[in-house]
């Protein structure tokens, strides 16, 4: 079964001059867990993933799928599950590159440490904060479909952190115009993650260069009913039970990547 990342690997190469194309693979790596193949078993947050040198460059092995992974190593090794932005800040600056699905999957591919350092940049790229008040809202108008998509496919990725975001055109005092997207039923603390998910998607678009507002609502607020009438929705999924956890593993917490050994 093909999986997210191959879809976007294969429009990537049926593509090569199509950056946006680049980006959306790039975001899809960001955005799956992958298991990565360690030497040894984790000691803690400290992790040795197996290295592996091609033309003078080394490069760690992970996969997207436990099933690749067994079938390219052909036997039981240890391995830990992170997230591909918990992956590429964990690799920056250590002038190692990522040996993704490789001779498992047609995205079989091998993204050198340039590649892995620019993704980290990319994905430290901080939304800022301003504080505007809205004067009039409408219906969103003139938003490229590539953006639309992206927040459809970002958004589906934050199910538990927030109930519904609400897209609309937004007019505000003093006559600046833009689009805002109003987040209702938001976790307390999942602020900051729904920002930066959605400065992602801007940047993974190709357009970094562009801005939309994010807001965070209060059901009773009346921006939130003013929007329920005008805006595109958009429904979260619900969150899903987790399963009791014994233990963290590393990379649970993208903040603070495991330890390179």
């Amino acid at each position: 079964m093909l999986t997210p990342i191959d879809a976007a690997h294969a429009a990537m190469q049926a593509a090569p001059a199509d950056d946006s194309a680049r980006l959306r693979f790039y975001e899809r790596l960001a955005d799956a867990e992958l298991f990565v193949m360690l030497r040894e078993e984790a000691k803690g947050e400290t992790v040795t993933p197996e290295v592996f040198e091609v033309q003078e460059a080394s490069f760690v092995l992970a996969f997207d799928r436990e099933e690749r992974l067994s079938g390219f190593a052909g036997r039981a090794v240890p391995y830990v599950a992170m997230s591909g932005r918990v992956l590429a800040r964990m690799l920056a600056g250590q002038g190692i590159g990522l040996a993704l699905n490789l001779e498992q999957a047609p995205s079989s591919i091998l993204l050198p440490t340039e590649s892995m350092g620019w993704l980290a940049d990319t994905l430290d790229h901080a939304p800022s904060e301003d504080q505007a008040r809205p004067q009039s809202l409408a219906a969103p108008r003139g938003l490229p479909e590539v953006l639309l998509t992206a927040l459809d496919a970002k958004l589906a990725t934050a199910g538990g952190l927030a109930r519904k975001a609400y897209l609309a055109e937004v007019t505000y005092e003093g006559g600046t115009r833009g689009h805002l997207l109003g987040f209702t039923g938001t976790v307390p603390g999942a602020e900051g993650a729904l920002a930066q998910a959605i400065n992602e998607a801007l940047v993974f678009s190709g357009l970094d260069a562009g801005a939309l507002d994010v807001a965070f609502l209060a059901d009773s607020d009346p921006l939130a009913a003013q929007l329920a009438g005008v805006a595109l929705r958009f429904d979260l999924p619900e969150p899903q039970m987790p399963e009791r956890v014994e233990r963290i593993a590393p990379g649970s917490d993208p903040d603070s990547p495991p330890i390179l050994r």
